[in-house]
């Protein structure tokens, strides 16, 4: 069992923070939470509180004597679902004014898995430049952008085309998404 952080900004999107805690928990592993104020609100207005049910420990954005503003607490990750441009440019300018980006800083100092996943758009030229930051400081950008290739059948479906990819990131095997094997059909009239 490994030990990952999830961060929720008030971006919306709360149900992709939502799926990635819940498989998080499901294949075993750990779960600690740090929400921003208006990650709750959009959580509360998006009717996504469950998340919590699936998180071992939830920490007060401003609580920097929280262990994973540490460099020697033990976690394999974190996830920042949704990621608001206004926490990403704080990731990527190292301003570390709450929890929540204080980790995140952590996570790149100790070389450690960081997923952003930014779900606001369009980008504007200063977005594009800190997710350039933070994927040079050893982060991973994975925008909400789900796929459509195995004919999602619902939201939950559709949402965990992206909750795969961060779970890959983050270094958990899922399976929950077929892995994408090409199509024999394709270009073949019918």
């Amino acid at each position: 069992m490994n030990r990952f952080i999830v961060g929720v900004t008030g971006a919306s999107g709360a149900i992709y923070a939502t799926r990635v805690a819940m498989h998080l928990k499901r294949l075993g592993h750990a779960v600690t939470a740090i929400v921003t104020a208006p990650g709750r609100e959009v959580m509360e207005y998006e009717g996504e509180l469950r998340f919590f049910d699936y998180c071992e420990k939830v920490c007060d954005v401003q609580d920097y004597f929280a262990e994973c503003a540490s460099g020697s607490a033990d976690y394999a990750g974190m996830a920042v679902v949704p990621c608001s441009m206004g926490t990403l440019g704080r990731i990527a300018s190292g301003t570390s004014d709450n929890l929540l980006v204080r980790t995140a800083d952590v996570c790149l100092k100790e070389r450690r898995k960081l997923v952003i996943v930014p779900r606001e758009m369009p980008y504007n030229l200063i977005h594009i430049e800190n997710m350039e930051r933070v994927t040079r400081a050893g982060a991973v950008v994975i925008p909400a952008s789900p796929q459509f290739y195995n004919k999602p059948s619902s939201i939950e479906e559709l949402v965990d085309t992206v909750v795969a990819k961060v779970l890959k990131h983050l270094g958990v095997e899922d399976g929950i998404v077929p892995a994408w094997t090409g199509d024999e059909n394709r270009g073949v009239a019918k």
